[in-house]
C-alpha cells in the first residue's frame, strides 16, 4: 500500500476566477452562442444543469478565451451555494466559466481529476468550504479560500480505482435517469398525437380549474412533525428531484408550508421557463414543499394528463409569457392563471386509454427512481469510506 500525502488545492491545481461584470455585459448574451456556466447551472452532484443556460457571442468567447473550461476542470459558484461544484466533461469543454464562478484546473500528473472531484464533494470538505466562506447575509467564495482547501490523497493508481468505482455507480444512475426521460418523452409524444394533432372540433373546450384543485393543504402550528425534508423550487427540474433540505420544524424556512401526496403535480410559479416542475410519487409525510410551487391535485382527471398538458414546451413558453406580464418584481404565475387555462376535453375512451399507458410509464419511472435512490445511498455511503481509506478497493 502506497503512502497517502497531504496538500492544499493550490499545490495540485490552478484556480481562476471567472470574468467580472465589467468584462461581460448584459448585452453580450445571445440566444445562440457559446454556453456560459453560471452559479445557477451548478447542480448538487457535480453535474452542469443545462436548463436556461446563458450564451455569449463567439467573438466574446475568443476575447475571454482564458476563462474557457477544459475537460476535467471544476467550476464553483462564488456566491450562495459555494460548497457545490460541477465537473466538466468533454461535452462542456470550450464553454465559458461565467461571471460569478471560479474554475479549478488540475495541473499535477499525480492527480486523477475525477477522484479529486469526488473528494471535494465529501461532507467534510463541503463543510470546510462553507465554514471558510466570507460574508454575513450570503456566503462568498474567492480563489484564495479555494487555494487553502486541505486534501489527503492516496497514490495515483488508488485514486483511479476509487474514482472508477464511484463513476460506475454514477453511470448507472445516469442511465436510469435517461431511461426515465425516454419514458416521459414517449408519453408526451402520444399526448401530442392524440390530443393536439388529432383533436376534434366537436370536443368540448373546458377549464383546467374544473378538474383540479390548487394548494389545498399546508402545515400549521398544530403539525406533529418534528423535522421535515424540504423541497424548494430549485431542487426540482423536469421531474428530477436533486435533493431535500432537512430542518427542524421550528427552523424551517417560512416558505416550507405545502403538504404533498401521491400524484400531486408541482409547478414553480416563478420563471416557468426554468422548468421547475414534477409529479410526486408516494412521498413520505415529512416531505414539505415550497409555497413557490403551485401544488395541483387532480381529482377528476388523470394527473399524468394534466402534468404533460402543463409541461410541454409550448405550454411552458405560454405560461412564461403570462408570468412576464405579471406586476410582481419577477416573472411569476398565480394559481388562478393555471386554473383559467383551457383545453379540448377528449372522449372518455381515448382519455382512459391514455391514462392506462401513462400510468404504466410512470410505474416504470417510479421503479427506476427506487433503484436510483438505492444506488445513490450506496454511493454516498462508500464515498467517505473510500476517500478516507476506511474501505479499500479490491
Amino acid at each position: 500500500m502506497g503512502k497517502w500525502t497531504e496538500c492544499q488545492l493550490s499545490d495540485i491545481a490552478d484556480i481562476q476566477t471567472g470574468p467580472f461584470g465589467s468584462q461581460l455585459h448584459a448585452a453580450d448574451y445571445v440566444e445562440s452562442g457559446v454556453p456560459s456556466i453560471m452559479p445557477t447551472n451548478i447542480g448538487n452532484r457535480l453535474e452542469i444543469r443545462t436548463d436556461s443556460i446563458a450564451r455569449i457571442k463567439e467573438a466574446d468567447a475568443q476575447r475571454l478565451v482564458k476563462y474557457l473550461v477544459k475537460e476535467n476542470d471544476l467550476v464553483y459558484s462564488r456566491r450562495g451555494d459555494v460548497e457545490k461544484c460541477a465537473f466538466i466533461t468533454g461535452k462542456q469543454a470550450g464553454w465559458l466559466c461565467g461571471t460569478g464562478c471560479i474554475r479549478v484546473r488540475f495541473t499535477s500528473e499525480e492527480i486523477d481529476p475525477r477522484y479529486c472531484a469526488y473528494y471535494l464533494t465529501t461532507d467534510e470538505i463541503k463543510g470546510w468550504v462553507s465554514g471558510n466562506a466570507v460574508g454575513t447575509t450570503m456566503p462568498n467564495l474567492n480563489s484564495k479560500i479555494l487555494q487553502r482547501v486541505p486534501l489527503t490523497l492516496p497514490p495515483y493508481e488508488e485514486q483511479k480505482a476509487i474514482a472508477s468505482v464511484l463513476s460506475s455507480l454514477d453511470d448507472k444512475i445516469d442511465l436510469l435517469h435517461r431511461q426515465n426521460k425516454t419514458f416521459e418523452a414517449m408519453a408526451e409524444t402520444l399526448f401530442r398525437q392524440w390530443f393536439v394533432e388529432e383533436a376534434q372540433e366537436d370536443w368540448e373546450t373546458v377549464r383546467i380549474g374544473d378538474f383540479i384543485r390548487t394548494n389545498i393543504s399546508s402545515i400549521n402550528k398544530d403539525t406533529k412533525l418534528k423535522t421535515i425534508r424540504y423541497l424548494d423550487t430549485g431542487s426540482l427540474t423536469e421531474g428530477k428531484i436533486e435533493g431535500f433540505q432537512i430542518f427542524k420544524i421550528n427552523d424551517a424556512p417560512s416558505r416550507a408550508r405545502r403538504i404533498v401526496k401521491h400524484n400531486y403535480v408541482l409547478i414553480s410559479t416563478v420563471r416557468p421557463n426554468q422548468k421547475h416542475y414534477g409529479i410526486m410519487k408516494h412521498p413520505d409525510e415529512d416531505i414539505i414543499v415550497s409555497t413557490g410551487f403551485c401544488v395541483i391535485t387532480c381529482e377528476k382527471i388523470n394527473p399524468h394528463f394534466i402534468y404533460i398538458l402543463l409541461t410541454t414546451n409550448d405550454m411552458t413558453e405560454y405560461l412564461h409569457s403570462i408570468a412576464e406580464a405579471s406586476t410582481s418584481a419577477y416573472p411569476s404565475l398565480k394559481p388562478s392563471d393555471i386554473e383559467c387555462l383551457e383545453f379540448k376535453l377528449p372522449p372518455d375512451d381515448r382519455l382512459n386509454e391514455f391514462s392506462e399507458y401513462a400510468d404504466n410509464a410512470w410505474n416504470k419511472i417510479e421503479y427506476n427512481h427506487i433503484q436510483i435512490r438505492t444506488l445513490e445511498k450506496l454511493r454516498d455511503t462508500l464515498l467517505p469510506k473510500l476517500i478516507s481509506g476506511e474501505a479499500k478497493v479490491a
